[in-house]
């Protein structure tokens, strides 16, 4: 839901409780989607117990690398971030936008009434909300705004996850979007052995909270949690210098390091299918066999993609490189001008699901020339 930001009294809410959590947003009419195994990957579902999560598993990340393993805990949210994120929810990858149909009377066109589910998403981490509000600002805050989004970004409850450890890929705190959650939810939680410290960020979430068996915070819990919420930082090794970043990759343009990364890049989309503020798309249309319905849908694409910048001319980025350079000035660079904010948010998914290991920190260090960037990484 877009609420104003409350500053909520945080309290306990033991580990039990989580499925009157889930319950309670259920009864209330709400489709609960949160993180479980599926493939041997955490993504993110519908969900109606706690016994779904992926409690007992963690993730481990490196540049072209994903793979689960048993924690010695069974923490409900001990992992980072998998493939999945919340725009597939909020910008869903196939949507009917239009459609037609053949009548006596000609052809009578109609607008899809907006989807009226209510989404409470559970385990947005602070990375994540950073992508929502950047969308948020692409899909509702302009001059036109998107019907589709718009009404199912209306009704989504977002009960956050404080992140309690890092990822080798994570740079979010190079980003200022994490691993504190610190606005754009209703409840924020903070994972400890026997439950969880929460805390309301909307009236709708102290409502919810009001529901809950929570008990007041001891002084241990309250130093535990905030050692748990370093953790996440100080784990954090990779890195983006920020300074000046639009004009370090706007005037390199020609720079010989774009040739070296098309080189080794696939141009298989998957950095921008797995990134939480990519919002390239396509519209076609799709009649039926009788050819007495057609339908107008728009579909995830990507700048990665050859017929993406087709023109009368003819294809205006035929290289890979090409591609690559403006996926990345787009998301670093321009896109300051367009939104005033980065379109990177530091989650680190497109290193990981990179089949090569393309780490975009190390290339915008190169770019930059400060002698810290290699291209060793690989897929393993």
């Amino acid at each position: 839901m877009i609420n104003q930001q409350l500053s909520g009294k945080e309290m306990f809410l033991p580990k039990s409780e989580i499925q009157s959590l889930i319950d309670l947003l259920r009864n209330d009419g709400f489709t609960v989607v949160g993180p479980t195994i599926d493939q041997e990957a955490i993504v993110y579902n519908e969900i109606a117990s706690v016994d779904e999560l992926p409690r007992g598993w963690t993730d481990r990340q490196e540049p072209g690398k994903y793979r689960l393993q048993k924690r010695g805990d069974d923490a409900c949210f001990g992992f980072v971030v998998g493939p999945h994120s919340w725009k597939k929810y909020l910008f869903p990858p196939l949507t009917t936008v239009a459609s037609a149909e053949k009548t006596e009377a000609g052809w009578q066109a109609r607008t899809p009434e907006p989807d009226s589910t209510r989404f409470a998403f559970l385990g947005v981490r602070a990375c994540e909300l950073a992508a929502i509000g950047i969308q948020d600002r692409v899909f509702t805050e302009g001059t036109y705004v998107d019907p589709v989004y718009a009404a199912r970004r209306r009704n989504a409850f977002i009960i956050a996850v404080n992140c309690t450890q890092a990822a080798p890929t994570c740079f979010c705190s190079s980003m200022n979007t994490g691993p504190r959650c610190t606005s754009g939810y209703d409840l924020a939680l903070t994972e400890l052995e026997d439950g969880f410290v929460i805390e309301s960020g909307s009236k709708e979430g102290e409502s919810l909270v009001a529901g809950l068996a929570t008990q007041d915070l001891t002084s241990a819990q309250i130093t535990k949690a905030d050692s748990v919420r370093q953790q996440a930082v100080d784990q954090q090794t990779r890195h983006l210098d920020t300074e000046g970043i639009r004009d370090v990759l706007l005037t390199n343009l020609s720079h010989t390091r774009w040739e070296e990364i098309g080189d080794r890049c696939l141009g298989c989309t998957n950095c921008t299918m797995v990134c939480p503020t990519c919002f390239c798309s396509s519209v076609e249309e799709v009649a039926d066999l009788s050819g007495e319905t057609v339908e107008r849908q728009r579909h995830w694409d990507s700048c990665f993609n050859l017929s993406f910048s087709y023109m009368s001319h003819g294809t205006t980025r035929d290289r890979i490189s090409h591609r690559y350079r403006q996926w990345l000035t787009h998301k670093l660079a321009s896109w300051h001008d367009q939104f005033d904010t980065s379109g990177c948010v530091g989650c680190g998914r497109c290193i990981t699901w990179c089949p090569v290991g393309i780490d975009l920190t190390e290339e915008v260090a190169a770019i930059r020339g400060d002698g810290s960037a290699s291209a060793t990484g690989g897929a393993t």
